[in-house]
């Protein structure tokens, strides 16, 4: 259930990155109220799935997998360039996702 929990946080934190973009600055009330909202949520349900998982470890998946959601996203829907070097970034953070995994289940 926790893996549950951690993939909701990562989508809602997603919802906070590209809320957070269009808010400009937080003078775009309906993109502020997305932005708060969103990230209010993402926190509820990242602190459900640290019940079970090592705080750190559970933290560095959201964030990780979080940010490389936001960056997929901007490139699909928001004309954002996913160049070779966006690429290995994320083959360096899914890299370090996997391996910070195995290192919990040791």
């Amino acid at each position: 259930m926790s893996w549950l929990f951690l993939g909701i946080a990562i989508i809602f934190e997603v919802a906070v990155g590209i809320s957070a973009g269009k808010a400009q600055g937080f003078t775009k009330l309906w993109w502020t109220v997305s932005t708060l909202v969103s990230g209010a949520i993402a926190t509820f349900f990242l602190s459900l799935a640290l019940l079970t998982f090592d705080v750190g470890v559970g933290y560095a998946l959201w964030t990780s997998l979080s940010g490389v959601g936001i960056v997929i996203v901007g490139a699909l829907f928001l004309s954002q360039q996913l160049t070779w070097r966006k690429f290995a970034g994320i083959a360096v953070v899914i890299g370090g996702v996997v391996g910070l995994n195995l290192s919990a289940a040791a």
